[in-house]
């Protein structure tokens, strides 16, 4: 009653109507991977190629905005990046969305060598355990004899906070002096 008869006879298995059907979405697979797929895939192997070619003294603009100077290429993973005078970031270098301009970079000397090798191993200031007068690691027992000692000592108040605190002390021992003080400060 609901199918014409003639209706009926031609819903017959015709084998070619199932690829007749097929074919549009295949198309609109081809449409999205010539259009959308291939497009981001290229963009992304051209974004880790120009991350893997930052060198000292490219001006970059990172993902949030920042426009600054590779000051160094700490890992495969960080780079420094000086945003003024004086102000150097850590960054992971896939946050670096563009170079602005590719530097040729200043040759590094021995002295600068030397001083990047000075500047990691010694702190710009005395340590905290300088301050407290205990070796570098003491345990808590060490740490709490010599805060008692400078207790009214103002000068070693931030050192005793720090090393008192076993989050701040672990912060401190992996960060060393100028990197913690600089991220306190900040």
């Amino acid at each position: 009653m609901f199918i014409s008869p003639a209706y009926a006879q031609t819903a017959g298995g015709d084998g070619g109507n199932f690829f007749i059907q097929l074919l549009p979405l295949v198309l609109i697979f081809v449409v999205f991977y010539f259009l959308i797929i291939r497009p981001q895939s290229k963009k992304v192997k051209e974004h880790k190629a120009m991350v893997e070619a930052l060198k000292r003294g490219d001006r970059v603009v990172t993902s949030g905005g920042l426009i600054g100077t590779i000051q160094r290429v700490v890992s495969d993973r960080e780079a420094v990046l000086e945003i003024a005078d004086g102000v150097r970031v850590r960054i992971v270098r896939q946050m670096i969305a563009e170079v602005m301009a590719k530097t040729e970079p200043v040759a590094a000397s021995a002295n600068d060598e030397k001083a990047d090798k000075a500047e990691k191993k010694a702190p710009s200031g005395p340590t905290y355990w300088e301050i407290l007068g205990v070796p570098e690691g003491a345990g808590q027992a060490e740490v709490d004899a010599a805060a008692e000692k400078k207790a009214g000592d103002a000068a070693a108040a931030e050192a005793i906070d720090t090393l008192k605190d076993p989050v701040k002390r672990k912060l401190y021992a992996r960060l060393g002096h100028d990197e913690y003080v600089a991220t306190i400060k900040d």
